[in-house]
């Protein structure tokens, strides 16, 4: 069993910029960001393999920057020019699998940390 554990979220104006952080308990093949917008569902913003290989979704490419540090076991995302559109619940996810692309085979969850961006 992994814990994740997400911390940055916040609220910001647009063009503005986050970092949000997830601690786990222990190192992965994968790992993510998803996001969740009221009314919407959840999506796959950002996935990083233990080896650095990264992926993003395509409305966050150029903007948003994933990244991990196994040592101290923490995954992070860096959002910049951030849109209002961009407002959601954030979560980080694991998974012992490779593909870090394939979104729907994760299956350790952190509870989340709020990112609002305002106009």
């Amino acid at each position: 069993q992994v814990q994740l554990v997400e911390s940055g979220g916040g609220s910001v104006q647009a063009g503005g910029s986050l970092r949000l952080s997830c601690t786990t308990s222990g190192n992965t093949a994968c790992m993510a960001w998803f996001r969740q917008a009221p009314g919407k569902e959840r999506e796959g913003v950002a996935g990083i393999s233990i080896d650095g290989t990264s992926d993003y979704e395509d409305s966050v490419k150029g903007r948003f920057t994933i990244s991990r540090d196994t040592d101290r076991k923490v995954l992070y995302l860096q959002m910049n020019s951030l849109k209002p559109e961009d407002t959601a619940m954030y979560y980080c996810a694991a998974k012992n699998s490779f593909l870090c692309e394939h979104w729907s085979e994760y299956h350790y969850w952190g509870q989340g940390t709020q990112v609002t961006v305002s106009s």
